[in-house]
């Protein structure tokens, strides 16, 4: 746990740490409690409101809306071939009148925003709310809602997660706890990452006997307006929001060269090219993927001249173009 030091109105905010970012998640209470957005959510849903409604654009966004019987649980449907809620299209300044509207009644649908560009829909938000000291190519996303429960899923990038209206609990996992958490469908899922079976709610142990072991080593975080949490890479979370107005501002950004590509391509692949050879020959390419990738990059080549690494060096635009063209010529074959 961190607490950043109280920023100057009109100053934002710094992170507590410099250089890489952390492998473990921080909690930062208070991080980015002078905003303007989080003085207007402390005064009321209409000030908060009124004060988004300044920035907001004719741009529509994508509007989750699951009925009062989900418990605000954006889910599967019970047949597992679709839904428990509809998506539909609306300007963010329609979606911020029907919480207001909606925000003393107890069985009102339950509505969630998410991962919408801020710079889209809020031109200028970020220029009064933000944050200093992250990479330059970090960008500002928007989430918002009632109560609302996101199963635990994962993000390649960083994550700083802002809370500015409302409160939010935070269930993480660590990257290893995916054997625990039953996974769902790599391609059939509700926002486009796998999401755990696990109500955690009301977790069945009956059925997930080895969510036990995941809520031994689960960190539970809850925050209030003002405070952030930082997620790392690949770590799984679980995000409700427990008020009838909520508003989150988050960051991504990835710790590699753009030039990079997606680390889901390697497993799609994998999944499509090695998974279901005989066993032996998985244990052959498992040897494989240890040797050229996983070991230790300083040793595992030194008996090759440097001039001669070719791809086994390290990587740069260079040597990932052709790379990639090798790639689609044994795919195109």
């Amino acid at each position: 746990m961190s607490e950043p030091a109280a920023s100057p109105a009109g100053l934002a905010p710094a992170l507590p740490w410099s250089g890489p970012a952390p492998s473990q998640p921080v909690l930062l209470k208070g991080l980015v409690s002078h905003w303007p957005v989080v003085q207007a959510a402390r005064q009321s849903p209409v000030a908060l409101a009124a004060y988004v409604k300044r920035f907001c654009q004719p741009e529509v966004v994508t509007l989750w809306r699951a009925p009062a019987s989900a418990h605000g649980r954006f889910f599967y449907n019970e047949r597992f071939d679709g839904f428990n809620f509809a998506a539909e299209h609306a300007r963010l300044d329609e979606v911020l009148s029907q919480l207001v509207a909606g925000a003393g009644q107890p069985q009102a649908d339950a509505l969630y925003v998410g991962s919408t560009t801020v710079e889209r829909v809020c031109p200028g938000f970020q220029g009064e709310n933000d944050v200093s000291g992250l990479p330059q190519e970090a960008l500002m996303s928007l989430w918002m809602g009632n109560r609302t429960r996101i199963a635990a899923h994962q993000d390649v990038p960083d994550n700083l997660a802002c809370v500015a209206a409302g409160r939010r609990r935070f269930t993480l996992f660590a990257p290893e706890q995916l054997p625990n958490l039953y996974i769902g469908p790599l391609d059939f899922t509700p926002a486009g990452q796998p999401i755990s079976l696990v109500d955690m709610t009301e977790p069945d142990l009956a059925r997930y006997p080895r969510f036990a072991q995941a809520q031994q080593a689960a960190q539970v975080f809850e925050l209030e307006a003002g405070d952030a949490l930082f997620i790392p890479s690949l770590w799984w979370h679980q995000v409700e929001a427990l008020d009838s107005v909520n508003l989150l501002l988050n960051y991504w950004w990835r710790s590699s060269p753009a030039f990079m590509d997606p680390p889901m391509a390697a497993l799609l692949l994998a999944l499509s090219s090695i998974r279901d050879l005989p066993p032996a020959q998985r244990q052959a390419w498992a040897a494989q993927f240890h040797h050229y990738v996983f070991a230790d990059p300083p040793t595992r080549h030194a008996h090759i001249p440097a001039h001669a690494l070719g791809l086994l060096g390290p990587l740069s635009p260079e040597r990932v173009r052709p790379l990639r063209a090798r790639l689609l010529q044994l795919l195109n074959r």
